[in-house]
């Protein structure tokens, strides 16, 4: 079992800029694809990016197209989003989760295996 650890949120204002760190550790395993998903108190959990590691194929969000970027760093077993031009709207608890097989959609959270605890971001207006 991998664990990943979140890190990297906190209260911003709008138009400001976070970026969030998933860390892996635990067994040695390279995913298929990592993803970025979102809750809102009161609303389902969301996706917001993903990242494929066969040919590097990234996804996103509408809401969040322009704004986010998802990268990784093999070597480091890492994953980042970073978030620039952020809105209130964007507020949440943010958790990077790995799925380990291929197919289905990547807004699915159920298709994911391993997930971490989540990091609260915060944006005020």
């Amino acid at each position: 079992q991998v664990q990943l650890v979140e890190s990297g949120g906190g209260s911003v204002q709008a138009g400001g800029s976070l970026r969030l760190d998933c860390a892996a550790s635990g067994s040695t395993y390279i995913w298929t694809r990592m993803g970025w998903f979102r809750q809102a108190p009161g609303k389902e959990r969301e996706g917001v990016a993903a990242f494929y590691n066969s040919g590097d194929v990234t996804y996103y969000a509408d809401s969040v197209k322009g704004r986010f970027t998802i990268s990784q760093d093999n070597a480091k077993k890492a994953v980042y989003l970073q978030m620039d031009n952020l809105n209130p709207e964007d507020t949440a608890m943010y958790y990077c989760a790995a799925d380990l097989r291929h197919g289905g959609q990547w807004y699915d959270p159920d298709r994911y295996k391993d997930w971490g605890q989540g990091t609260q971001v915060t944006v005020s207006s």
